[in-house]
This record gives structure tokens, C-alpha cells and sequence, in this order.
């Protein structure tokens, strides 16, 4: 967990900011390290992506003991012009929904990839 993660080029769909964000709703008390190897960013990244998070009014965070806990202000809008009107509670409700459907998939996958090999095994 704590070597380099995988470069990556070119552009994507999401933001980092956006995968930090989704990770923290999935567990409002991951820690650092937990988000970067789920998101494949460094810590350091991280720490530097929930502090403009922070700052600019999408979470705050508690300190419990030796971890944090992470609170999403769901109302808060997204930055973009052209997102006028959508929340970060909108966007996380459709990546959410997104990892539902791949588990979903995932699981037809492997199901189907056992039952393969169990028919191939009888023959």
C-alpha cells in the first residue's frame, strides 16, 4: 500500500477532488492513506486535496482519538459554471449508484466464470 501508485496520461472523466470526496462518502473515517491507495494518489495529494475541500466549504473534519471524521455539507454546490444547480450530494448519488451497478456486473462475472469452470470440471 504505501509504494508509488500507477502513473496514469492523459485526461479522465473525474476529478481528483471528486474520487477523494466519493472515497470519504463511502467511509467518513478512512484514513489518509486508505484514500490514496483507493484513488491512486500520494498521501501528501490527499492531504492537499482535503485541505482545498475544506477550504472551500465541502467538508470539515473532527479529530476522534488519533483519526478524523469527515462530514460532506451535501447542499453545497459544485464549482463549475456550467454545474450551476447541481449538489455534491447529486454527484455522489450517481457515482454511488455507478459502484452499485459495477459490483452488480462484477458479481454476474464471477458467478458465471465459476459456474464455467464447474461445467468444464464435469466433462
Amino acid at each position: 500500500m504505501g509504494g508509488v501508485p500507477e502513473t496514469h496520461s492523459g485526461w479522465t472523466f473525474l476529478t481528483n477532488h471528486a474520487r477523494v470526496l466519493a472515497a470519504i462518502a463511502d467511509d467518513q473515517n478512512t484514513r489518509i492513506r486508505d484514500i490514496a491507495a483507493r484513488c491512486r494518489l500520494t498521501e501528501r495529494a490527499v492531504q492537499k486535496i482535503i485541505a482545498d475541500l475544506e477550504q472551500g466549504g465541502y467538508l470539515t473534519h473532527t479529530r476522534q482519538g488519533r483519526t478524523n471524521e469527515y462530514h460532506i455539507e451535501p447542499g453545497t454546490g459544485l464549482r463549475h459554471p456550467a454545474d450551476a444547480g447541481l449538489s455534491v450530494a447529486g454527484l455522489l448519488s450517481v457515482l454511488a449508484q455507478h459502484d452499485a451497478e459495477r459490483d452488480t456486473r462484477s458479481q454476474r462475472l464471477q458467478t458465471a466464470s465459476v459456474s464455467e469452470q464447474g461445467s468444464t470440471a464435469d466433462e
